[in-house]
This record gives structure tokens, C-alpha cells and sequence, in this order.
């Protein structure tokens, strides 16, 4: 045991969290799962939900090692590549290891904690790392959402002990000793205060938020207890919820300088000091054997659960709690506690070390567009196969986050996308690694930008340094010389333009130092689509509109395509685009529907401007039908109901939908519902919806309920995460989604889906207006022709509505496949094609359809999407001739074919 007098710390060098603050519940998060209870008086503490442990088998998974970087001296980032079976199917994804060499003097790892080192903030991984100084980090332990914001499990940083291990079973923490070797073990606590006159008093924990504690005499964690809270704990609350009258006590210097009886003393924790709360039978300690002025003195320590031995804490660096056990003796262990509630394919957090103590993994599982997360069992099979000797499970799903500092680089950033993007969620505490390596010798250089461009592009970039301990040095001031090599891209003084398709090398020397990097020039040969922002615009004059293009590339990627690089022409109307928003100065006469084509190195997409564009269908001023709340849980309760909007929406009117869903439990669902079980029409082909959205940053999941002319129900996603806070304009592509109509919009609703609910919220309001659809048939293939035409094989003749007419090339069969002449089926449907001798293709228009075609190829572009036919357009006797499938599935148009008389009928 330990004897500590609580005295003056470094707060510089400590670092912890704060949560929201719960009314009427407490949300108590432990492994991705709330457990939701009342708290009135002495009731309803937090369940932690223990259970018998699981016996895991770990699910194969086949490793492959992509690369590795040094971060610093002594720590490496490695990418791995993983592959594994689920159901039948093959599944891959991406992790991310930070490996760290406990015999480098110069690295170290520690907890970092909230905003200044106080556990009653909270802040990202990434806030937490660049706030300490950490050139790597990745998330924590778990947390009780509804508390003040202390860990579940134990936390030693910079040597001090902040937070004690809860009285839980199968909780797991991580720890490196002074003497920098690391340790995995299930703690508990052993402590005493011992007054002036001798008496003493058990102490059950430092600085804990209150729970349920299993496995003792007691149902709730402050009942008859002692807790010490020290100026880490910044709340004024010690804690939220404890369920009894506390007595509390100010210890100053090892001196008793305040006593209060049956109330909590009003003030936070001065520095140095610490606050004795005590509830029943210790508090009548107090008053028994306690006096200001007197001293007290309290010894504490750990106590091994696996041993039954006691650790001093004064011998650890730092410790971190966590969930089960995953890896021991390198093998995959029995789980110390249910893992019901962190089961799923997510992505993951996990920390482990090697069979000689040597190196300590920081484990991060992607779970994104590029990963598909791992299960508890495949993450144990990952850990022995990248050699973790014994590991732990920390918090995961979309509280995983990992930052690392690039080589070269000055600061740490996010290594992968989150289960939410870009958005890192506030979190209790994580691990951070650190160098206190000296200033050493320039021992590279590096060259920072972006390692793709598109023609007409202009980057900067920058020349780099790192010295012989791997940490960045400035080498600016070499002035270095530049160029680039391939002729695909020019450079002056750090800035390169993008002049075609193809590979550059790029080179910058500095004295006699020098750095190399290769730029790629995306082609349109390299792309799959081109996404405007704004697909349909009104077609009048001085209309507006912003169009930012989205490049999607082969390699799955996706670029922000910028203005230099595109081409507009504009058909039907005379206009120009300008720092992305096209303007209409003027339209033709008579022309009803135009386009606005953009071109990237011949790769096409359109905005289809008409006289309806998008429909407004309903903007709730004058709503003449019902609108309801409904849910899936009966205990969700919630509002759906016409509002007056408020703030950039005042004077106007808005569907708003609020709810609470603390008191349900799994899937759950709050709806606002339209005209009862009948919803509203959408009466003719919807293309595409917009609407405006109030968002609340709960993080869940928003969609639309349509049923359609067939009876079928259309579920449409209209945000999978609400990440955004007031107004924003969603633009949905319903091009995809298989409705017929006329269909009807049944509701429009919130999800919050179980797994990992905590790290979404249960209660908002969000808000819809001015709801549009884009209907071509009422706006760009409004007035298209309708009617039949006839063409035979062979015949130089087509037959319109009954109105036989000569034509110059006739309709021909060749290996099967029957080719008509464009020009004449346009000429009889309406619609327009433009031949481009240099290029060899064929731009058709027609109603809300732009396909560009190219003579001899079988692949075609449609509305910007890069598609295949099974045969290619053809050039004969001067006129194109397309496959007759195309006409009929790309221009809605209907294709009749009669064997006998070898004749093609298509009517619209």
C-alpha cells in the first residue's frame, strides 16, 4: 500500500472529459449500449449489464501487411489489409496499427483527457492529441453518457492516478510501469482514510461517476461510501446522481480546512486540494472522528484480480481502462465479460503488446466506405496474426478514431474516415503517443500535396524535412528548385498545373537534398461519372443556380472537379458558368427544355434545364390534410405537426417533427405521418426530390416512406447521418429506386438503430420545407411527340404516325443486333444529335436525357454515368446508326420487332 498525502499536481502534463447533461434519465454507456433508467431518489443507478462470459472462437481472417511509415523515433504506423468469410461471403477491410518500441527512450505513451487535462470535459481524439502535444492518438475507454464525463475503468496519466476501476467484472485495463513495461490485468481498489485520533475509513474510489456495482454488498456506488475527488474532477457536481445526501469534506495540504454536513460543499476542487464526499454510514464517520484543522492521511492501491496482488499506482507511467479480454498468451481468450451489447460488424478499438514487452499496438478498424469493420472474433484473429502476445478491447463503432502525425508533417490528423466521415465524436479519454526526442540532423526530405489533379488544375505544394529522430524540420528557407518530368504537368516555384492525362514525376532540391513524388492527370477515360450538384435548374432568363461537379474515379475515389478544368456548352439558351453557379442570360425562342453540358477531357454530364424544372409540392402554408406522430415502440413518444418557422424560416411555415426515444429500447422509429395511412400524390415520374431540412446533430438517420403505383413500399434515404445543426438543402436522386408512379409520399421519419446507439442522441427536432420534385414528364419531356414510327430492314423509309417518308440510310441487322438511323428517330420523337468529327462521338438530347455516344465503342455516358451496351454505334454511308436496345432503354422509348417482315416499330 501506498501513503498519499493529495497535494499539488503538474495539470500541464495531465490530460480527461465532460458529458451531457440528462434531465429525468440516465444514459449509461458500456460497450456501444445504453441502458436507460429513471432516477428518482435512491433508484435506478446505471446497469452495466454484466453477464456470464462468452466463450469466443475467433473467426478466420487472412492478414496482408500494405506498408508502413515512421510516425517518430521509435513508433510506426502499418496498414493492413484483411480478408475474412461472413455467411458465405467474402469480406475485406482495412486496420491500422501504431507500433511502439518501448526501448526507444525517446517514445512513450500516456492517457490524455478532455479539454486541460480535467475529466469533466470532454473533446475529440484529435482536440485531445493536439492539445497535448501527441503526434499519434486513437480513442479511449468507455463512459456513462448521462454522468459528468469520468472513465468506466481506471486511468493513470503522467504517473498520477485520476480515475479508479469500477467494482465490475470483466473489465480489463492496459498499463505501462515506469519502468516501461507494459501490463494487461482486471484491477480492483483497496483504500482507507485514517483520521488524527487513529479511526478509520474504507475509501472506495477517487474521482468515480456513480453506477451499480456488481459483485459487493451494495446496489448503488455512493450508498454508505467514500469517494475522493481531486481538482482533475472540474464538475461541481461529485457526482450527478448520486441517490443519497452526501456529507463533504475540503483536505488542503494534508489539513482538513471545511467540513459540510448533509450538503455538498458549493465549489469545484481548488488546485492541489480534494474534496472527501462521503453518503450514511461514512458520513457519520466524519462527524465522529473529523475536525477542521486536523490532519487526515489515505493510503490506497490496485489490487490484481488475476494474482490477488497489490500495485502501487505511484509504479505506473499511465493506465487506461477497457472491456474484455481478447488476446492471451497470443491466442485468442475466453471474452471476461458478455459482449452481446459491442457484437456487429463495426469498426473497432483495440490495444495490445508483444510476447517480450518490447512493443505496445494501438489497434484501429476502419469501418467505412473503404472497410468493412470486424467482429469482436475476427478482430482476435487480426491481433495474434500481426503477433499481440495480450490485447484488450476498448470503446469502438463510431467512437473509434485515430490520428497520426505524417512524416514530415507538423501536427496529427485524422489517418482514416470515421464511422461518421470526418466527424469525430466527443469522447472520455484515449491514448496518446509522444517523442521527446532531441533536435537532430536533417536526415530527408518529402514532398506535401495532393497526388491527384485533373486537367487544368492548379496545386501547391510543399518541400518537407525530417531529421534523424523522424520528426519534422523546417527546410523552407533552402528556397528549392522545382520540376516535373512526363509533360503531363507544369510547375513554378511549388505550384503545378495539370495539362493532360498521365503520370508526372515531380522533384524539388534543396542544397543536397532531394525529393521525388508522382502526380497523377486523371483522363475521362480514368472516371466513372461526373455528378453535378444541381441536376435540373429552372430554364428562364436570370435564373442561378450553383453546379459543383463530383469526378467519381475507376480507383473508387472521388474529386471535387474545379472550374478550370470543365468545358459548359449550353443548348437552347445562351449562358455562362462562374465560380460554379450557371446563370440563364437569355433562352431561345420557342425551345422548352435546355442544357447545360460539361466536359472533362470528352467525359459529359448535363444539367436539364425546363420551364417546370423542379415542382413545388408542398411548402406547408396551406395544408388542408392530417399530419401525425407515429413510432414502432410505444414508449418513443414525439409531435409531428405545421409550426411556425422561426430564425432564416420566420413567416413561413414548417413540418416539424419532434421526439424522445429515452424510454424505448432497439430499433426505433418516430414518423410523421401524411393523411393518415393514405399519404400525398406524387403524381407523375419523379427523378429526383429536394427538399429543405432542419437539421438536430443527433447523428441518426433520416428517410422517406413513398408507396408506389404497384402497391410496393419505396424506402428512400434522405441523410444517413444527421451531422448538421439549422438549414441545409438535400438533393435525392430518385432516378434508382425503381418507383412507379403515380406513387404517394407516406412519411417521412427519424431512425435510431440499435447498434451503437449511445453514440447518437434519443431526443431532437428536425424540420422540413419547401418540398420539390423534379417530374420530366411535367417539365422536360413535356411536349415531346408521341406516336408510333416504322422502319423495315433494308427499306430506306420510315413511317410516322401513318406518314410514310424517304430516308437516306435504312435500318440494318448485323451479328444479331438490329441498328437504326438517330437522326430519324429523333426527328419523330423530338430530340437532338451533335457529331464531333475529332472525337468520333455523338451528343443526343432528348427531354431529360444527355447520352453521349462514341462511334465503335460499346461504352456510353448517360446523365454522367459511365455505362456499357452490348454492341457500339456504327458509321455507315455518312449517317450513325445505334444499337435499337439503346433507343429503347436509354431514351423511354418503346421497341416492337416483328421476325416476318423484319420491321421495328417504336412508339413513345
Amino acid at each position: 500500500m501506498n501513503e498519499v498525502v493529495m497535494n499539488k499536481r503538474n495539470k500541464e502534463a495531465v490530460r480527461g472529459i465532460k458529458m451531457s447533461s440528462a434531465k429525468k434519465w440516465v444514459a449509461a454507456s458500456l460497450a456501444g449500449v445504453l441502458w436507460i433508467m429513471p432516477v428518482i431518489g435512491s433508484e435506478g443507478m446505471p446497469q452495466f449489464g454484466q453477464a456470464a462470459p462468452a466463450a469466443s472462437a475467433a473467426s478466420a481472417v487472412t492478414v496482408n501487411k500494405l506498408g508502413e511509415e515512421v510516425i517518430t523515433s521509435g513508433a510506426i504506423m502499418m496498414k493492413y489489409k484483411y480478408t475474412t468469410t461472413r455467411s458465405g461471403k467474402r469480406a475485406t477491410g482495412l486496420a491500422d496499427v501504431i507500433r511502439v518500441d518501448l526501448n526507444n527512450p525517446y517514445v512513450s505513451v500516456d492517457v490524455m483527457t478532455g479539454k486541460g487535462g480535467n475529466l469533466t470535459t470532454r473533446q475529440s481524439t484529435g482536440g485531445m492529441a493536439k492539445e497535448t502535444g501527441a503526434v499519434a492518438a486513437v480513442n479511449g475507454d468507455y463512459f456513462n453518457t448521462g454522468g459528468e464525463g469520468s472513465p468506466i475503468g481506471g486511468q493513470v496519466t503522467a504517473g498520477e492516478l485520476l480515475s479508479t476501476p469500477s467494482q465490475l467484472n470483466g473489465m480489463y485495463a492496459f498499463a505501462v510501469t515506469k519502468d516501461r513495461k507494459p501490463l494487461i490485468d482486471e484491477f480492483t481498489f483497496e483504500g482507507k482514510i485514517t483520521a488524527e485520533d487513529g479511526a478509520q475509513f474504507p475509501l472506495s474510489g477517487i474521482n468515480k461517476g456513480a453506477y451499480n456495482p456488481e459483485g459487493g454488498s451494495s446496489t448503488y456506488s455512493h450508498a454508505h461510501a467514500m469517494y475522493i475527488y481531486t481538482d482533475a474532477w472540474t464538475a461541481l457536481e461529485r457526482p450527478k446522481n448520486s441517490s443519497t445526501t452526501p456529507t463533504e469534506v475540503l483536505v488542503e495540504n494534508g489539513v482538513i480546512t471545511q467540513i459540510s454536513e448533509n450538503a455538498a460543499l458549493p465549489m469545484a476542487v481548488p488546485k492541489g486540494a480534494y474534496i472527501l464526499r462521503t453518503h450514511g454510514l461514512a458520513a457519520q464517520y466524519v462527524t465522529a472522528h473529523l475536525t477542521v484543522g486536523q490532519k487526515l492521511t489515505s493510503t490506497y492501491a490496485l489490487i490484481s484480480k488475476t494474482t490477488q496482488q497489490p500495485l502501487d499506482p505511484a509504479t505506473l507511467q499511465t493506465m487506461i481502462g477497457g472491456h474484455t479480454i481478447l488476446v492471451n498468451n497470443g491466442k485468442a481468450a475466453t471474452f471476461s465479460r458478455s459482449t452481446s451489447s459491442i457484437g456487429g460488424v463495426r469498426a473497432r478499438t483495440a490495444l495490445g503488446y508483444s510476447q517480450d514487452g518490447r512493443y505496445v499496438y494501438v489497434i484501429a478498424v476502419e469501418k467505412n466506405n473503404n472497410s468493412s469493420g470486424m467482429s469482436l472474433t475476427e478482430l482476435q484473429s487480426f491481433m495474434t496474426g500481426i503477433g499481440v502476445w495480450k490485447g484488450l478491447n476498448l470503446d469502438g463503432g463510431g467512437s473509434t478514431t485515430m490520428v497520426d502525425r505524417p512524416l514530415a508533417e507538423t501536427t496529427a490528423t485524422l489517418t482514416f474516415d470515421t464511422e461518421y466521415g470526418t466527424e469525430q465524436r466527443s469522447i472520455v479519454n484515449g491514448l496518446g503517443v509522444y517523442t521527446s526526442a532531441p533536435k537532430g540532423e536533417v536526415k530527408g526530405i518529402k514532398i506535401s500535396g495532393d497526388s491527384v489533379l485533373l486537367i487544368g488544375q492548379k496545386a501547391s505544394y510543399s518541400l518537407k524535412g525530417y531529421d534523424t529522430y523522424y520528426n519534422p524540420i523546417d527546410v523552407a528557407a533552402g528556397n528549392p528548385a522545382w520540376k516535373s518530368s512526363g509533360g503531363s504537368a507544369t510547375v513554378s516555384a511549388g505550384e503545378v498545373t495539370a495539362v493532360k492525362p498521365g503520370t508526372v514525376t515531380l522533384t524539388a532540391t534543396s542544397g543536397t537534398a532531394n525529393a521525388s513524388t508522382e502526380v497523377t492527370v486523371l483522363g475521362g477515360e480514368d472516371l466513372t461519372s461526373l455528378t453535378v450538384g444541381t441536376p435540373t435548374a429552372p430554364l428562364k432568363a436570370g435564373a442561378s443556380v450553383s453546379v459543383p461537379v463530383t469526378a467519381a474515379t475507376k480507383s473508387n475515389g472521388k474529386v471535387t472537379v474545379p472550374n478550370s478544368a470543365l468545358k459548359w456548352e449550353y443548348v437552347g439558351f445562351e449562358g455562362s458558368v462562374q465560380d460554379g453557379k450557371l446563370t440563364v442570360n437569355s433562352v431561345k425562342e420557342g425551345v422548352s427544355t435546355g442544357y447545360a453540358i460539361a466536359r472533362y477531357d470528352g467525359f459529359s454530364t448535363a444539367v436539364v434545364l425546363s420551364t417546370a424544372a423542379a415542382t413545388s409540392w408542398e411548402d406547408f402554408e396551406n395544408v388542408t390534410y392530417p399530419l401525425a406522430f407515429t413510432t414502432n415502440v410505444p414508449a418513443v413518444k414525439g409531435t409531428a405537426a405545421v409550426v411556425a418557422g422561426n430564425g432564416e424560416r420566420a413567416g413561413s411555415k414548417v413540418l416539424s417533427l419532434g421526439y424522445d426515444m429515452t424510454a424505448g429500447s432497439g430499433k426505433m422509429y418516430a414518423y410523421a405521418q401524411w393523411n393518415g395511412t393514405t399519404g400525398k400524390e406524387v403524381p407523375a415520374a419523379a427523378t429526383a426530390m429536394s427538399l429543405d431540412v432542419m437539421g438536430d446533430m443527433s447523428l441518426n438517420w433520416l428517410r422517406a416512406e413513398f408507396v408506389d403505383n404497384g402497391g410496393a413500399t419505396v424506402y428512400v434515404d434522405l441523410a444517413k447521418i444527421i451531422d448538421w445543426n439549422g438549414w441545409k438543402n438535400l438533393n435525392i436522386d430518385l432516378s434508382g429506386s425503381g418507383m412507379k408512379f403515380p406513387a404517394s409520399l407516406k412519411r417521412l421519419y427519424v431512425v435510431n438503430v440499435e447498434e451503437g446507439q449511445d453514440e447518437r442522441a434519443k431526443t431532437g427536432t428536425v424540420a422540413f420545407d419547401n418540398i420539390k420534385f423534379t417530374m420530366p414528364s411535367l417539365s422536360s419531356e413535356a411536349g415531346l411527340p408521341k406516336g408510333s414510327a416504322m422502319m423495315s430492314i433494308g427499306s430506306k423509309a420510315i413511317t410516322v404516325n401513318g406518314a410514310k417518308k424517304a430516308i437516306d440510310v435504312a435500318p440494318i441487322m448485323k451479328d444479331g443486333s438490329t441498328y437504326v438511323p438517330i437522326r430519324y428517330v429523333l426527328d419523330a420523337f423530338g430530340g437532338s444529335a451533335a457529331w464531333d468529327p475529332a472525337t468520333k462521338k455523338i451528343m443526343v438530347l432528348r427531354g431529360s436525357k444527355a447520352l453521349d455516344l462514341t462511334l465503335n465503342k460499346k461504352e456510353f455516358i448517360l446523365n454522367g454515368k459511365r455505362q456499357s451496351a452490348e454492341v457500339a454505334p456504327l458509321l455507315l454511308q455518312g449517317r450513325t446508326l445505334v444499337p435499337l436496345r439503346l433507343v429503347s432503354e436509354q431514351l423511354g422509348l418503346t421497341v416492337k420487332w416483328e421476325q416476318k417482315t423484319k420491321t421495328v416499330t417504336i412508339e413513345s
